[in-house]
């Protein structure tokens, strides 16, 4: 791959330089700071509003705390590696720097890998420091810790994040619209979601991934855990390929 480095250079400074990677940790440290906060006041937050007519809350456990960071870091997290990932190929495209960069010692092979490289690792920074920052409020809000497969689940919802970063990168390789590849990432999320109810899919599909983080963080053993990692693994690479395919073909146009 002629250029990789150099590509992944620049790739790192513009990360920089258009602050997304500054965004990410902010947002996934918001994320982790409000899920043990939420876990903790929500049952007295619901109580001094008058509570639900019925129905007494238990007491919030460790479980809810791992609800929470999941529902914040890989649900709404989707919507971060969107919006992060859809101009990657197709700003470029639009503007006709491609075509420039891609007139040096450059394989286009290079320029695609070092982008999806750089926004894995973008992705990755963001969920750790989530991570660390739930870990650490735990302790002191539910005077216990969390167990230590809450950091192998933090590593599978990296893994859930980068199958819908992997579809939206397609969709930039294809489309010079960053809204477009937007939304072609959005429908790949809600058509894998949709075919979650069918029974069993779930393994099979992204959704299991969060199934298996939330038994992971609270020291309790999956099932079909290599089965789900393994396609999932497949839902990240078959997007790939066929951007590395399709963006092989294009005709590239250099703009003034």
């Amino acid at each position: 791959m002629t250029g990789f480095a150099v590509m992944v250079r620049k790739e790192w400074r513009e990360a920089l330089a258009n602050n997304r990677l500054l965004v990410v940790l902010i947002v996934f440290t918001l994320f982790g700071l409000i899920s043990p906060v939420l876990a903790k006041e929500t049952p007295q937050l619901v109580k001094s509003l008058g509570g639900v007519p019925g129905i007494q809350l238990p007491p919030p456990q460790l479980s809810d705390v791992v609800t929470q960071f999941i529902k914040n870091v890989a649900s709404n997290g989707i919507f971060v590696a969107i919006l992060i990932t859809m101009g990657l190929v197709a700003r470029e495209k639009e503007r006709g720097t491609a075509a420039f960069v891609l007139v040096k010692p450059v394989t286009r092979l290079a320029f695609l890998a070092a982008k999806i490289l750089t926004q894995s690792v973008v992705l990755a920074a963001g969920i750790a420091l989530a991570a660390l920052v739930a870990y650490w409020y735990t302790i002191p809000l539910f005077n216990a810790s969390l167990a230590g497969g809450f950091w192998a689940a933090a590593l599978v919802i990296w893994l859930y994040l980068l199958v819908m970063t992997s579809w939206t990168f397609l969709g930039s390789a294809l489309l010079t619209s960053q809204i477009g590849a937007a939304g072609f990432g959005l429908a790949a999320f809600i058509g894998m979601s949709l075919l979650s109810i069918l029974p069993n899919a779930n393994r099979y599909l992204p959704g299991g991934l969060l199934d298996i983080a939330r038994l992971l963080a609270l020291a309790q053993t999956p099932q079909h855990l290599a089965l789900t990692i393994g396609v999932n693994c497949a839902w990240i690479a078959i997007p790939l390929i066929m951007a590395f395919l399709v963006f092989g073909r294009q005709e590239l146009v250099a703009r003034q």
